[in-house]
C-alpha cells in the first residue's frame, strides 16, 4: 500500500505540472503573435534602410575615386566617424538572450555562439567585451569570464524604439570614441514558432555595400542626389541604420523567445500526458496485485478455518 501512496502522489504532482505548462504555453502563445506581428511589420522598413545606406555608401565610394572630390574636405571618409574601418584591436559583442528559461536551447545557442566568436577574435588578437540584453547570456558570459562592459536589464519588457535607442546610443559614443573598433549583434532571429536561427552580423561598421563585377555600373549604383548634402543625410541616416538594426534584432530575439518558450512547454505538456498514462498504468496493475493479495489471503484463511 505505501508504494500505492507514492505512486498516487507522483501523478498528481505530474499533474500539477502538467497544468503549469499547459498555461505557461498558452501565455506564450498569446504572446508570441503580439510578437510576431511587430517583427512583420519592421523587417520591410529595416531592410529598406539596409538597402538606402548600402546605395549611399556605394555612391560615395565611387565619387571618391574622383580625384576633385577626393581632395577636398567633403571626402567620405571624413563625412561621419560611424563609417570608419578600422583594425580590429578592440571588438564589442552586443549579445541577446532572454530573461528566463523554460525555453529550450534558446539562450544556450545564442550564448555559445558568442562564446565561439569570442574565442575566434580572441585567437586573432583582439580584445573583446560584452554588452548583454538578457539575464541568460550574461550569467553565461559571466561564469566563463567574459568582460561584460554593459548590461540593459530588463529591456523586453514594454520594448519599443526609444529603448533601443538608449542601447543604440551606447554603442555609437563607444565606437565614435575609439574605444572599439567594431560592434557585433548574436541574437536569435525569428523564423517560426519551432525555428529560430541564430545570427551574428556585424553592426559597425555598417557592411560595405555588395557588389557584382558583372553588372552594369550604372545598374548597380544610380546617380544619388544629396539635398542638402552627403554629410547632412550621413548624419540622419546611419544612426538610424544602428537603431533600427538593434531595434529588429530585440524584436526578433523577443519573438524567438516566445516561440521557443512556446515549443519547449507544449513539448513538456505531451511528455507530461504520457507519463500519468505511463504512471496510472502501473498504479493499476500494482492496485490490482494488490487486490489479488488480500483475495488469496482471505481465501487462504478459510481455507484453513475449514480444516
Amino acid at each position: 500500500m505505501a508504494n500505492l501512496k507514492t505512486i498516487r502522489k507522483r501523478i498528481t504532482s505530474v499533474k500539477a505540472t502538467q497544468k503549469i505548462t499547459r498555461a505557461m504555453k498558452m501565455v506564450a502563445g498569446a504572446r508570441l503573435n503580439r510578437a510576431q506581428m511587430r517583427i512583420t511589420a519592421l523587417r520591410p522598413y529595416a531592410v529598406k534602410v539596409h538597402e538606402v545606406l548600402e546605395d549611399v555608401a556605394a555612391a560615395m565610394i565611387e565619387k571618391q575615386t574622383d580625384t576633385e572630390f577626393s581632395s577636398t574636405k567633403d571626402a567620405p571618409d571624413a563625412l561621419h566617424p560611424l563609417l570608419h574601418r578600422r583594425a580590429e584591436k578592440n571588438v564589442l559583442f552586443l549579445v541577446m538572450s532572454g530573461d528566463r528559461g523554460l525555453c529550450g536551447g534558446f539562450n544556450a545557442n545564442v550564448s555559445k555562439a558568442a562564446e565561439r566568436a569570442w574565442k575566434q577574435k580572441e585567437s586573432a588578437g583582439a580584445e573583446v567585451t560584452f554588452a548583454t540584453v538578457g539575464r541568460k547570456g550574461r550569467e553565461y558570459l559571466a561564469r566563463r569570464k567574459g568582460v561584460i562592459a554593459k548590461d540593459f536589464p530588463r529591456l523586453y519588457d514594454n520594448l519599443d524604439i526609444h529603448k533601443a535607442g538608449k542601447v543604440a546610443d551606447w554603442v555609437v559614443r563607444k565606437f565614435e570614441k575609439g574605444e572599439v573598433d567594431s560592434v557585433y549583434i548574436v541574437y536569435n532571429e525569428f523564423k517560426s514558432a519551432m525555428t529560430q536561427k541564430t545570427t551574428l552580423e556585424p553592426l559597425l561598421p555598417p557592411p560595405p555595400p555588395a557588389s557584382s563585377s558583372s553588372a552594369p555600373k550604372d545598374a548597380l549604383h544610380p546617380t544619388i542626389g544629396f539635398e542638402p548634402n552627403e554629410r547632412a543625410v550621413l548624419e540622419r541616416l546611419v544612426p538610424m541604420y544602428v537603431e533600427i538594426s538593434i531595434y529588429r534584432a530585440l524584436l526578433e530575439s523577443q519573438a524567438g523567445f516566445f516561440g521557443a518558450q512556446m515549443t519547449a512547454m507544449d513539448s513538456a505538456t505531451r511528455n507530461a500526458k504520457d507519463m500519468i498514462a505511463r504512471l496510472s498504468l502501473v498504479y493499476n496493475r500494482a492496485r490490482q496485485a494488490a487486490i489479488t493479495k488480500e483475495l488469496m489471503e482471505i481465501i487462504g484463511g478459510a481455507e484453513a478455518l475449514k480444516d
